[in-house]
């Protein structure tokens, strides 16, 4: 049977209900409280446990720990020390190859100087001789120590310590701490001007080479054609007097020994030219001549009997001038027998010229005459049957064939006609205004290298 529901009622099972859930809570709170603590105690317990035996251990190895710490740390130093001692030396050893390597290219900067200065000292003497200007050799490098920037490339490598794979430390050099040397730069001009420079000797060499062979020609040439003459190339050679001493070979190395070569036979050529320069090769009247006499015997035209002409006889207006054949100082300038009105000029070296049955003298005794002057007018002085010129070459005083030397300088006029005829014919145009003089040096350097 249910109870009428009442607030007297409720009250009284609220309570109740309450009772019971206390009297449940007092008697599970120890056991609950109990399997908290366990999992702190057992930690606690382990924790001290361990706490213990590291003290333990501590106590009783300490000495051993410290001893092996305190050998692993100067096992440390010594290798740190030791690493930063031959990154010193090798440092030290660096620096030491940079300076001999600057003397050593100081050192070759004065030889190629040298070297320099003695390929243009050549190649002076090789112009004297007529070769031509080389291109330059260029300048011999100077190069500073170039600065480096300070943050990029310092100027001296430093050690920077780095963990090893060991787990110590290890010195090493970083790539940004090393410094790119100007020298290897310095070489490399250095070395490009040294084979500049061979280039320039090897040349030197082959121009020197040509020059002395041009000079052999030419000498040849020269001296073929004073044979022509009739004349022996060692009659004007001056002998040497008052020289001496003891035979020294000539050193020096190939170079020098054929540039001596080259410089005797060079003298030798100018004064084969200046001999050729003085012989009478050129023709001693304006027009060209026709021979009425040759030289040799022949029949006199007074005697009609065989006689010897020490000359050549060609005919000429009178009046025309007659023309000095080669340089020389005038001996004679007077009537002298059958020559009639005669002019002798000395050329030296033993030569003569005479020119005969002249109308009237154009130079006086001791005057210097070159070729091509004026000497005189043709005429039929003396022993003449007409005007004409008695033209004579003598040699020590004994008379010799004239037409050797005309057809000498006939020959090295065609030589030079094959040459350059403009400029031959130009010069023929005015002989009595002194051109021979012009055109025999301009025949002779034709006859000269490149001929």
């Amino acid at each position: 049977m249910m109870r009428p529901i009442s607030p007297s009622n409720v009250s009284a099972d609220g309570a109740a209900r309450r009772r019971d859930r206390l009297a449940k809570g007092s008697t599970r709170g120890p056991a609950l409280r109990r399997s908290r603590l366990a999992p702190v105690l057992a930690v606690a317990l382990c924790a001290s446990t361990v706490w213990a035996g590291a003290t333990t251990y501590y106590i009783v190895f300490r000495d051993e720990m410290l001893g092996r710490f305190f050998v692993q740390v100067r096992t440390v130093e010594l290798a740190y020390q030791e690493r930063v001692g031959a990154l010193q030396s090798q440092v030290e050893h660096m620096v030491s190859e940079r300076i001999r390597s600057r003397e050593g290219f100081e050192s070759r900067l004065g030889a190629l100087a040298e070297r320099q200065a003695l390929i243009e000292r050549r190649q002076g003497i090789l112009a004297s001789l007529g070769a031509p200007e080389p291109a330059t050799t260029g300048a011999i490098p100077v190069m500073p120590p170039e600065p480096a920037p300070a943050l990029q490339q310092p100027q001296k490598p430093f050690p920077t310590p780095e963990p090893s794979e060991a787990g110590g430390l290890d010195l090493r050099m970083r790539g940004g701490d090393r410094v790119e040397a100007p020298e290897r730069r310095l070489g490399l001009r250095l070395a490009s001007l040294d084979a500049r420079l061979d280039q320039l000797a090897d040349r030197q060499s082959e121009v020197l080479s040509d020059l002395a062979a041009k000079t052999a020609r030419t000498t040849g040439r020269l001296r073929s054609l004073i044979a022509r003459a009739g004349l022996d190339p060692s009659r004007f050679e001056k002998p040497e007097r008052g020289v001496g001493g003891p035979l020294v070979p000539l050193t020096g190395d190939a170079f020098d020994r054929a540039l001596a070569e080259a410089q005797r036979s060079s003298e030798e050529e100018q004064r084969l030219r200046q001999t050729v320069a003085t012989l009478p090769l050129r023709k001693p009247l304006v027009e060209d001549a026709v021979y009425t006499s040759t030289f040799g015997a022949r029949l006199d035209p007074f005697t009609r009997g065989l006689a010897l002409h020490t000359g050549i006889d060609m005919r000429a207006e009178h009046g025309a001038p007659a023309l000095a054949t080669a340089a020389g100082r005038v001996t004679m300038a007077e009537a002298n027998g059958g020559y009639g009105n005669m002019v002798e000029v000395d050329h030296g070296h033993g030569l003569v010229t005479r020119y005969a049955h002249l109308a009237r003298f154009s130079v006086a005794v001791g005057q210097r005459v070159e070729a091509g002057t004026v000497v005189g007018r043709v005429g039929s002085t003396g022993r003449s049957t007409g005007n004409h010129l008695h033209y004579e070459v003598r040699i020590d005083g004994e008379p010799v064939d004239p037409q050797r030397f005309l057809k000498a300088g006939a020959g090295l006029a065609e030589e030079a006609a094959d040459a350059d005829p403009p400029a031959l014919d130009a010069d023929r145009d005015g002989p009595v205004t002194g051109s021979w003089i012009a055109w025999s040096k301009a025949q002779l350097q034709k006859l000269g290298p490149g001929q």
